[in-house]
């Protein structure tokens, strides 16, 4: 593990302390609003002044609003933790919240600004984002996690080229498979390292028995695989090359959940929901797969990984690293246990829906649930990242280095 960061005095709002209060708390809510939004807008119920079509506006809002959020406070969270060094709190970290507020109201009111001016302002967020990432990482000399502002500058470029593709073309279907491969890989390479590491840190006290195996040669391989996989998916997905290399890193992403031992981890629901929605990456895979060959529609394999994936990873770190770096125990309340449950239900009700093969109620339950679950974090932990920090500093809980 890392060392733990140093803490400086710090006398301003809590909110402000340390970058996975505030950005949480925004992933959360603009995760549970935009879907009700979204259900509005493209039932003509609602109307938004934004140059994006209803679909690409509510999928750039999930991917770079809610997403970007979640990403960033993760990050600003385990960064110190990988560097040793003083996290972003106080004026700065304002300054990236605001930053954050100001894309989304720019990308809402587009046709009113202009989508020029609405994409410089809504890549301010990424951009600020990868600028402190790099330097804390530069600083505190923890080269490997460089590969992680990279990725977010990819992000970054995703987000630039869907403002691009929309107004040029009036959709954003390369930029849109561009950004879900972007964030898939950081899901993969950061639950790669925090799942099987707090699994084992739960499982290793409580006696013999098998035991995850930590990131390695084999996880390299999976990243890379997938890497080319993504790359064919995002330039040509209904191909035979895109669906076997699909095919291929479903098999590959099974085989690597099945060595975190998560069939070990039942008794702690804040360790079962991680392997859960880790689950939903060779599901997506599979799915997308099968989308290549034309066996299923192309909605199944995206909502597996956007929904399900993006959706329960995302709940599951906010809640564990809030918990853990506010000072409280690391106990899934009964309110936190009907947040996983409501994402699993509208993740697959949404994955069932896009299959095509189900009524159209399933696209209202699975938005529903997907509300719920995030509406009710936001509410059950407002006290949590909004106040004050229980007892001393609690060990790592957003990741080890």
């Amino acid at each position: 593990m890392a060392p733990i960061p140093r803490l400086k005095a710090y006398e301003g709002p809590a909110l402000l302390s340390y970058g996975f209060r505030p950005l949480f708390l925004l992933a959360a809510l603009q995760a549970g609003l935009t879907i009700i939004v979204w259900l509005g807008f493209v039932t003509g119920h609602l109307a938004i002044p934004t140059a994006f079509a209803p679909v690409d506006w509510h999928i750039h809002e999930m991917l770079f609003g809610y997403q970007a959020a979640a990403i960033g406070g993760f990050l600003l969270t385990a960064i110190p933790n990988w560097t040793g060094r003083l996290p972003v709190q106080g004026t700065p970290l304002l300054v990236l919240v605001l930053a954050w507020i100001a894309g989304r109201i720019a990308v809402a009111a587009s046709a009113l600004i202009g989508w020029r001016l609405a994409l410089a302002i809504d890549a301010l967020f990424l951009i600020l984002l990868a600028g402190a990432a790099a330097r804390e990482i530069v600083a505190g000399r923890n080269w490997r996690n460089l590969k992680v502002v990279v990725l977010i500058g990819l992000l970054l470029v995703a987000n630039l080229a869907f403002h691009l593709e929309a107004a040029l073309t009036g959709g954003a279907d390369y930029a849109r498979r561009f950004a879900i491969a972007v964030v898939l890989m950081l899901v993969g390479l950061i639950a790669g390292r925090i799942v099987p590491s707090f699994t084992r840190n739960w499982l290793a006290p409580r006696g013999a028995g098998r035991l995850p195996i930590p990131f390695g040669g084999y996880d390299k391989v999976v990243l890379a695989a997938s890497a080319l996989a993504l790359s064919l998916w995002v330039a040509q997905p209904d191909t035979v090359a895109s669906g076997v290399a699909l095919a291929l890193c479903a098999v590959l992403h099974a085989v690597r959940l099945a060595r975190w031992a998560g069939d070990r981890t039942w008794r702690n629901p804040l360790l079962v929901i991680l392997h859960v929605g880790y689950a939903f990456v060779p599901l997506g895979f599979a799915l997308s797969a099968a989308a290549s060959f034309g066996l299923v529609g192309p909605g199944a394999g995206l909502h597996a990984w956007t929904a399900g994936a993006f959706g329960t990873v995302t709940l599951a770190v906010m809640s564990r690293a809030s918990l853990g770096h506010t000072g409280r125990p690391l106990v899934a309340t009964a309110a936190t246990q009907a947040c996983y449950v409501l994402i699993v239900i509208g993740s697959v009700a949404r994955i069932c829906s896009g299959l095509g093969h189900g009524p159209v109620a399933l696209l209202h339950v699975a938005g529903l649930c997907w509300s719920l679950a995030f509406l009710g974090f936001a509410v059950s932990y407002w006290r949590v990242l909004t106040g004050a920090r229980l007892g001393p500093k609690a060990a790592p809980a957003a990741g080890p280095a």
